[in-house]
């Protein structure tokens, strides 16, 4: 069955993508319909599943409550027998801004894995969704989700020892795919504009950027020409629609938000920035803009390792919707526990 929310906000401003007389005026097949009346649903294409993670990842999950009054959760993931204290990892799933869930089954399946074979704890963040809860409402959510690990880190709580009593207070990271890279890097942003202090005792190390969700009012080569399957989980006209839901009324997609880099990089080089692994996907109409994006944070003097991955497209490691994702997740895994063992 379909979820189904109602925002009022937003009858007037919505527009004319469909017909008018309360019929979806905004629509990605299979994901999400956003009516004129200020009805949303997303239909149940990608199941939600428990905790259970098979037993030779040797892995722990479990779903903790962050805040209720927003109802903030998020997925614990930690390695059972650790040899010793753990990395973690808060990441944010993909969709746009406006769909997707920490218990969807190809984010809990790949997140699984990569807390088996990176040797590292992974607190999935399951963040407020647009069109109902426009931006920042994600990255308020994802500050949120930091700033109650370092809670727990301070306030040693009894019910999160199992977790906690594995983690490396010096060695976090934020992470995430597509709208989640977008989500991570605007947080880590925020974390660098704040005060050293902030997260003591926690240490932000790194960023792990996978396909990340950015655009601009001009077309890079990549989204006008990139050749795309069928079913590619990231089409331009979905790019498109997903920015008119999520990005405030009446902001277009120079929005920093957006595009980091409308107003041109100076002001990258201000940023207080961690080192950044940056993945990107060889068929994403992204390619071009992650590249471009990757070139910026090195002239503003920031640490990037950026990765390539040949054959494949947007998702690819969740989706596993092409002969080479396999091995090309694989691929990138390995390289995920090497940025975060440097």
């Amino acid at each position: 069955m379909a979820a189904l929310s109602l925002d009022p906000r937003l009858s007037p401003q919505m527009g004319k993508k469909f017909h008018q007389n309360g019929v979806n005026i905004e629509k990605i097949e299979g994901l999400i319909k956003v009516y004129n009346d200020g009805r949303v649903e997303r239909p149940a294409t990608v199941p939600n599943v428990p905790c259970t993670v098979a037993s030779e990842l040797d892995v722990t999950a479990k779903d903790v409550v962050l805040d209720k009054f927003s109802n903030l959760w998020a997925r614990l993931y930690a390695p059972s027998c650790p040899a010793g204290k753990l990395p973690l990892i808060i990441y944010f799933h993909g969709g746009g801004f406006c769909v997707g869930s920490a218990a969807w089954s190809c984010y809990h399946g790949f997140l699984a894995e990569l807390a088996s074979k990176s040797g590292c704890l992974i607190m999935s963040v399951n963040y407020r969704l647009a069109p109902e809860n426009r931006l920042p409402a994600a990255y308020d959510d994802g500050f949120n989700a930091v700033m109650w690990v370092k809670t727990q880190a301070m306030s040693g709580a009894s019910e999160h020892k199992w977790w906690l009593c594995k983690l490396n207070f010096s060695s976090l990271f934020l992470a995430g795919d597509s709208a989640g890279a977008n989500i991570a890097y605007n947080v880590a942003a925020r974390i660098g504009s704040s005060n050293a202090t902030l997260l003591k005792p926690l240490s932000l190390k790194g960023m792990i950027l996978i396909q990340p969700f950015f655009g601009g009012e001009s077309r890079t080569g990549s989204e006008n020409h990139a050749a795309q399957p069928p079913h590619s989980a990231l089409t331009l006209s979905c790019s498109d629609t997903y920015w008119r839901l999520s990005l405030p009324l009446g902001a277009n997609r120079d929005h920093s938000w957006c595009n980091p880099l409308a107003n041109g990089s100076t002001k990258l080089r201000g940023l207080q920035l961690p080192p950044v692994m940056v993945c990107v996907s060889e068929t994403d109409i992204l390619k071009d803009r992650n590249v471009q994006f990757c070139t910026a944070l090195v002239n503003a003097g920031k640490r990037v390792e950026t990765i390539v991955y040949k054959g494949v497209g947007h998702a690819f490691q969740v989706l596993q919707n092409s002969h080479l994702s396999q091995p090309r997740t694989k691929e990138m895994i390995s390289h995920i526990r090497d940025f975060i063992r440097q």
